[in-house]
């Protein structure tokens, strides 16, 4: 049965042109006797939060409507480690292959699947490292007496916070009123709450 392949180019600029990714991931699929199922291309920063064309194809990656991804290389699937040690999870776990030209990956291969599993291994390691340094950052930094989070609200606001609430006025009125977020608001108001109801 042929395979049905989802080919994906991507360029930064418009400046760049995406015509010779595609050229070279249809010859690679008439090569192999793939089926191109569909072509996803789309002109955006790598590092971008959302990519519409990128996140079709994984969309039908997992309703299982491709076989195989295929790229030119790996910076066109992503820009950073952990986000293709995700892509390479989440192709795993779908039973999708991946197909890289520049990097000889082809995990319909044995050779191709041994490379794959020392990415994988390698993007995994380095998650790890970056884990512990930021772990062993925020604990000599806690250490020097450095505080995270938001600063505690002064003793005015919290007294005109509870007045306010005295008064019957809701948290959302509270927060616009003072000019203080909503979680300071409710805090306190749930500390009069239990104060209140210690005080029966």
């Amino acid at each position: 049965m042929t395979r049905k392949v989802a080919l994906y180019a991507r360029v930064s600029t418009i400046s760049q042109d995406l015509t010779p990714q595609l050229i070279r991931l249809r010859e690679v699929a008439a090569r192999a006797g793939w089926t191109v199922a569909n072509e996803y291309h789309e002109t955006i920063s790598g590092a971008a939060k959302a990519r519409p064309a990128f996140d079709r194809m994984m969309a039908d990656v997992r309703r299982r409507k491709v076989d195989i991804v295929a790229a030119v290389d790996l910076t066109r699937l992503g820009r950073t480690t952990i986000g293709l040690l995700h892509l390479l999870d989440e192709l795993r776990q779908t039973n999708c292959d991946l197909y890289v030209d520049r990097e000889a990956i082809d995990t319909t291969t044995a050779a191709g699947r041994m490379m794959y599993t020392m990415v994988a291994a390698v993007a995994a390691f380095e998650r790890e490292l970056l884990i512990e340094r930021t772990v062993e950052g925020l604990a000599h930094a806690r250490a020097k007496g450095v505080r995270f989070g938001r600063p505690p609200a002064s003793d005015g606001i919290v007294d005109a916070i509870r007045s306010l609430r005295l008064q019957g006025l809701g948290i959302n009125s509270i927060a616009r009123e003072l000019r203080v977020g909503k979680s300071t608001v409710q805090r306190i108001a749930n500390e009069m709450k239990e104060e209140a109801a210690n005080a029966v």
